[in-house]
């Protein structure tokens, strides 16, 4: 589906947006009405107005108490649930921003239709006067994106499918592809990649996209594992079910790069997007435990659990990206439970070195309300990324600092780029939320755009 704002109608019902405590607003005449259907302006609820002929002249929507406006800034998107009709916001009530709240609208009208037909017309808003509508429609059509290929299944989106909708998105802003896979891999000396995707019939592939041709240069590195079975460490049934979402990192990273150009915040930057794309499968060629892998750049590899795969797909796709010395490297992966454990999944850890891009991604993530928490590479960890037989451990024991340790691991591969910054992330919501259906979801890409002109100018 595609999101846009209704063109602007003489028969647009008005919706009046409400902090709870709010005085009702005059147009609506008799306040008896709300009084007894109980509206108190609670966050997303809805009370319409009657015109007296059967019909309806407009709505109420609560927003909540304000000073909760900073947990629930895209309240607007439960609005969605309007009766279907044009509708235009009629007044901005104090700490309302407009903007924001036309993205949460977009963003709360996704729906995943593939397998179910297309969903039935709901409510349209009108962009509000003043706001960029192409803007955020191109914002919300790229969340899209990446949320369909995440809640796509495995069976129509294995590493060949997923090449398939890369190259899509790069003709669709014309950027150009490349692709190395199956025993090319080897050749091209990308053997983590080959052996993690060896096993599935479905051959391991890298997917290189680059966009533009001057200026500094941001290269994005998205895990692409498009199902994880745990490999020979297989996972229990419960830990399997969400696996087609471990693909996640490359959604991102694709939505970002279709944001990216279509906002023409590419313009005057060189993206490169690398996507290793792999099934981490069982079968009789599949790794081990206990094999030692020599990566890209040389370092090798104690593979002590085969189910930490990511961090190995993503090490030689980074080695790669590194050795063009790119201004700013940015790695977007699904890759450990540790990072939900002490963030939950809404808030993915990031990690960065450099101050500088540091505060500007912590400050796109707040402006863009796309969260993000920073997190240490803290060195005193770095011993438990070093095991004896190799010169790193992909699955160090002990269980603790599981978030840090990767990003430890990974930065390693980073060696080159000017700058490294690490994002951890979930990309399932697990229960519907504001603007976010429950389903895939995009974690990352409106900070990282919102941070762009400060982290790369």
């Amino acid at each position: 589906m595609t999101p846009t704002f209704a063109p602007h109608s003489d028969d647009a019902l008005p919706v009046w947006p409400l902090w709870k405590g709010d005085s009702l607003p005059q147009e609506i005449g008799d306040t008896a009405w709300p009084t007894a259907c109980g509206f108190e302006a609670s966050t997303g609820q809805i009370c319409l107005i009657p015109d007296g002929a059967g019909g309806i002249r407009g709505a109420l929507f609560g927003l909540g108490e304000p000073s909760r406006a900073n947990r629930e800034r895209f309240a607007f998107a439960h609005a969605c649930k309007l009766p279907a009709h044009v509708w235009q916001i009629a007044a901005m009530p104090e700490g309302f921003d407009p903007g924001e709240a036309a993205l949460a609208w977009l963003l709360g009208q996704y729906r995943f239709t593939r397998y179910k037909g297309q969903a039935t017309d709901g409510p349209r808003l009108v962009a509000p006067q003043g706001v960029d509508a192409e803007r955020i429609q191109k914002i919300a059509a790229a969340e899209f994106l990446t949320r369909d290929l995440i809640n796509t299944p495995a069976n129509d989106m294995g590493p060949a499918e997923l090449e398939a909708r890369a190259r899509q998105i790069a003709d669709g802003i014309g950027a150009t592809t490349t692709v190395i896979r199956g025993g090319e891999l080897l050749a091209e000396n990308l053997p983590m990649i080959h052996a993690v995707g060896r096993a599935a019939e479905d051959d391991p592939r890298l997917v290189d996209i680059r966009l533009g041709d001057s200026g500094p240069m941001l290269t994005i590195v998205g895990k692409g594992v498009c199902f994880d079975t745990g490999g020979l460490d297989i996972k229990p049934p419960s830990s399997m079910g969400l696996m087609k979402k471990d693909m996640g990192g490359a959604a991102n990273a694709l939505g970002l790069l279709k944001m990216l150009a279509e906002t023409g915040a590419a313009k005057g930057r060189r993206i490169r997007v690398l996507i290793p794309a792999v099934e981490n499968s069982i079968a009789s060629n599949a790794f081990r435990p206990g094999d030692v892998l020599t990566g890209r750049n040389g370092l090798t590899v104690e593979v002590n659990n085969t189910d930490a795969e990511g961090r190995l797909v993503l090490a030689d796709a980074m080695a790669l990206g590194a050795e063009e010395k790119p201004d700013l490297m940015i790695s977007l992966a699904t890759l450990t439970g540790a990072a939900r454990v002490a963030l939950g999944p809404d808030i993915p850890p990031f990690y960065c070195d450099d101050e500088r891009t540091a505060q500007a991604l912590a400050q796109g993530a707040q402006s863009a309300r796309d969260p993000l928490w920073r997190m240490p590479f803290w060195p005193a960890y770095e011993s438990m990324i070093e095991p004896q037989i190799a010169d790193l451990d992909n699955a160090p024991s002990g269980g603790m600092a599981g978030s840090i340790t990767a990003a430890l691991f990974l930065r390693r591969f980073a060696q080159g780029a000017q700058r490294y910054v690490h994002l951890d992330i979930y990309g399932w919501q697990p229960a519907a939320a504001p603007g976010r259906p429950k389903g895939g979801v995009g974690q990352g890409a409106r900070a990282i755009l919102a941070a762009l002109p400060d982290m790369l100018p």
